[in-house]
């Protein structure tokens, strides 16, 4: 499954029209279905889907761990792909009744679901610790422009990433939806048998409610991100005791929630 196509077009430089190709990110319909159940279906980039199913499965609350799904297959389907799943101890009863309708476009993670409460719903508190360095997380923003091959390609795709900051470790999924990549993410962590509390996720856009969502249920205690939060997810982040930090650029950052993680320049190198 490629993440990008190579297209033609017709580009008007220079004052006229001269033949030109350009590589775009692929984008189509994905099913996610559980015990033959349909959930919902999510537009977003054709690949790592694995890592997509399992870490949305998680980020949503239909499943606690990796070793709930019993099986996961992907599925090729007419203009799309079905992630296929089947639980140990099958579908919860909540999770039935708050499945998605509808397809849930590339720039929203929340579209689908059929009640506010499903919307706002309650999140489990992130756990205490990991402190942060300021210059380290300045450091790791830095490196994911060469982690991103699809964005290279293109220039329009989003990342999440997973950054540990004892070790420097830094994991990474791209995809045309901002929550599509966190998910992916997600399930990759959870296929490395990566801690969630041991480090903090990145992401290259702006943070919306429902990234917000994703990493309180990943069990992350900090996000941040190159681009501005909204003020719900400010919100969600302060009641989930979630350490939120966005417009992080070269020269700093925005701390606005629970800024206790982040060390002063006074306190102790950790890393």
């Amino acid at each position: 499954m490629s993440g990008a196509v190579r297209v033609s077009s017709l580009a008007w430089r220079s004052g006229g029209p001269a033949p030109a190709g350009r590589t775009v990110p692929e984008e189509m319909p994905i099913a996610l279905s559980y015990d033959f159940t349909p959930f919902g279906v999510m537009m977003a980039t054709p690949a790592d889907l694995e890592d997509f199913a399992l870490g949305f499965s998680l980020t949503e609350g239909i499943i606690g761990a990796a070793g709930d799904l019993a099986s996961l297959e992907i599925i090729p389907q007419p203009g799309g792909h079905e992630c296929r799943m089947m639980l140990r101890h099958g579908l919860p009863e909540a999770v039935k009744t708050r499945r998605r309708i509808g397809a849930g476009p590339v720039g929203c993670g929340l579209c689908g679901v059929e009640q506010i409460g499903s919307a706002l719903r309650g999140l489990p508190q992130a756990p205490a610790g990991l402190p942060i360095a300021p210059l380290e997380l300045q450091a790791a923003f830095a490196r994911l422009p060469a982690l991103q091959i699809l964005n290279t390609e293109t220039r329009a795709v989003h990342a999440a990433a997973f950054w540990v900051p004892q070790t420097g470790q830094l994991l990474l999924r791209e995809d045309v939806g901002r929550h599509n990549a966190l998910d992916k993410l997600a399930g990759a962590m959870a296929k490395n048998a990566l801690a969630a509390a041991s480090g903090v996720v990145l992401v290259t856009s702006r943070v919306s409610i429902e990234l917000v969502q994703k990493t309180a249920m990943l069990g992350a205690p900090a996000i941040a991100a190159i681009s501005a939060p909204t003020a719900l997810a400010i919100r969600a982040a302060e009641t989930a005791g979630l350490t939120l930090i966005a417009v992080a650029r070269p020269d700093g950052f925005e701390i606005f929630t629970h800024p206790e993680r982040v060390l002063t320049e006074a306190s102790p190198h950790v890393a």
